[in-house]
């Protein structure tokens, strides 16, 4: 078998992969579920590489992710479910329903986004899936599942905190301003603190997590994605320790030979010197 740039070709590996007998036999053992890491990792992969700006990463990570994709279609094909053509229909429908300004008719592009379409348009799709329900003899209203339970439980924490917020905020369960914000996370730190006097292991988790939640909720408001901020500190941090590792070996020392004290010192010139070289 030959590569190709046809989306048929990845499809026709895939399915020998999975082939019983003479397929592979990790790729054939794979469930939805063992798959689910691996899918949430390759797309973490993708923003590495748009993050690092290496387009030849991201040409390979794009294509790893793809794999993903494939990977859950033919699974669900072989269940009898659906297939990867069902997949890109079922995108492209919503792609289009979702811009008629873009893809309507002559007077459909000529008004533009009008308001109110998004919702009208959001509604439709609610029915449809109603409708998709009842035909496979489900509930229609899926009274079972709560207003915040749709977003997904596999995201990153915070980005689950925003997420979560977001959507409460849209019924109006939201702060009208970011400064109550600041007085509601110092009231956490306080309950922190008498946690952590406590000793209570279960309280000093419960009320870290609601500080955090705190933070993110003032984030949301100050329009800084939690996430997005951390990394920059991640980073921030990588590159100044680095300038402490290549201070020390300049000496001829290492890590583990440094005081804490002689470690400081050199952090404290990383800051002053802005220092983000690798």
């Amino acid at each position: 078998m030959k590569p190709s740039r046809d989306i048929s070709r990845l499809l026709e590996i895939m399915a020998a992969l999975r082939t019983p007998g003479t397929g592979c036999p990790w790729d054939v053992e794979q469930t939805f579920s063992t798959i689910v890491p691996y899918t949430i990792e390759e797309a973490y992969e993708v923003a590495d590489a748009i993050q690092r700006g290496d387009l030849d990463d991201l040409r390979e990570e794009l294509g790893d992710l793809l794999l993903q994709v494939v990977f859950h279609a033919r699974m669900a094909e072989e269940a009898d479910e659906f297939a990867f053509g069902d997949v890109v229909e079922a995108i492209t429908t919503k792609m289009i329903r979702r811009h008629p300004h873009v893809f309507g008719d002559e007077a459909a592009r000529g008004a533009g986004m009008a308001k109110g379409m998004w919702e009208k348009i959001k509604a439709e799709e609610k029915a449809e899936k109603r409708a998709a329900r009842l035909a496979r003899g489900l509930d229609p209203e899926d009274h079972g599942k709560g207003f915040l339970d749709g977003v997904p439980l596999t995201l990153p924490a915070l980005t689950r905190a925003l997420k979560l917020q977001e959507k409460a905020a849209r019924v109006g369960f939201d702060w009208s301003e970011a400064a109550p914000i600041l007085d509601k996370i110092e009231e956490e730190i306080g309950e922190l603190r008498e946690a952590l006097a406590s000793g209570d292991t279960a309280a000093i988790k419960d009320e870290f997590g609601d500080m955090l939640f705190a933070l993110v909720n003032l984030g949301r408001h100050l329009k800084l994605d939690s996430e997005a901020s951390l990394a920059g500190t991640n980073e921030k941090f990588r590159t100044r320790f680095h300038h402490v590792e290549r201070a020390l070996a300049d000496q001829g020392r290492s890590l583990e030979e440094a005081s804490l004290e002689e470690m400081e010192e050199l952090w404290q010139q990383a800051k002053t010197a802005g220092r983000t070289d690798p």
